[in-house]
C-alpha cells in the first residue's frame, strides 16, 4: 500500500490515514538507514516506497547528511557496539537530543529506549540512546525458535497491520509523553514520542509500507 508520488504530490492509498485517499504536497526528505547490522536493504527499499530518499549510514559524515534516520533490526549489543567501534555512538545521541527523527524496529526499538532490561552481560551490554521515555526489555517474546507473526490493530490505521516478531522485545513501561500505537500479549509493541517512532516488530519484512509511510509523514511534519 506504497504512496504514489508525481512532481512532489502524494496520493495516498484507502486505509491511510484514513478511509479515501488524499493528497498533500510534501518534501522528499532524506532518511538514512544505520547500516552496521540488519535488514538495511529492505528499509532502504521501503523508504523510498514511503517517498523518501533514502541512504545507509555507517560514517559519522554520513550521519550529518541525513533528515532522520532508521535504526533496524539485528542484535542489540553487536550493535550497540559497532556504534562505539566507528565512532557513532555520542554522535548519534547528540543528533537525536537536537530533534532528528528517527524509527526504531525490534533491536531499534530497543536502543532508542531510555532503559533496557536484560540488556546483556556486563561488558556487552545493549547501550540505550535515550531518545523515547520506554523502558524495554529484550527478547521479551523469546528466541528465535519463538519468533511469530500476526495481525494487530494500529493506532491511526483502518486495516491491521502485519506484524512480524523476531526475538522482540516488547515495552514494559511507557512515559507520560509516549502515545502507545499498537499492542500484542498486553504489551507495547509500537509507541511515538513527538518525531520518534517505534515498533517491536519488522515492517519492513512485508510488503505494506504504512508503518514507513507514517514515518515518512512525521519526517515531513504531516503526521
Amino acid at each position: 500500500m506504497a504512496a504514489v508520488m508525481q512532481e512532489g504530490l502524494i496520493r495516498f492509498p484507502a486505509g491511510y490515514p484514513a478511509d479515501s485517499a488524499v493528497e498533500r504536497v510534501v518534501s522528499f526528505p532524506r532518511v538514512g538507514v544505520l547500516a552496521l547490522q540488519g535488514d538495511t536493504r529492505e528499509h532502504l527499499t521501503a523508504l523510498r516506497e514511503a517517498g523518501a530518499d533514502s541512504m545507509p549510514v555507517r560514517r559519522r559524515g554520513e550521519l550529518d547528511e541525513v533528515d532522520a534516520l532508521v535504526i533496524p533490526g539485528g542484535e542489540s549489543t553487536t550493535i550497540s557496539h559497532l556504534l562505539l567501534d566507528c565512532e557513532l555512538l555520542e554522535p548519534l545521541r547528540a543528533r537525536l537530543a537536537d530533534g532528528l527523527p528517527a524509527y526504531g524496529a525490534c533491536t531499534g526499538m530497543i536502543l532508542l529506549a531510555s532503559e533496557i532490561l536484560d540488556a546483556g552481560v556486563c561488558g556487552r551490554e545493549a547501550l540505550p540512546l535515550g531518545a523515547i521515555d520506554i523502558t524495554v526489555r529484550r527478547n521479551a517474546f523469546g528466541r528465535q525458535v519463538d519468533s511469530f507473526e500476526g495481525d494487530i490493530g494500529f493506532a491511526g490505521l483502518v486495516d491491521p497491520v502485519r506484524a512480524v516478531f523476531i526475538r522482540a522485545p516488547w515495552v514494559e513501561r511507557a512515559g507520560d509523553g509516549v502515545q502507545v500505537l499498537a499492542q500484542a500479549a498486553g504489551h507495547a509493541v509500537a509507541v511515538r514520542q513527538g518525531s520518534m517512532l517505534a515498533t517491536a516488530f519488522h515492517p519492513e519484512m512485508t510488503s505494506d509500507r504504512r508503518i514507513h509511510q507514517l514515518f515518512v509523514d512525521i519526517v515531513n511534519g504531516i503526521a
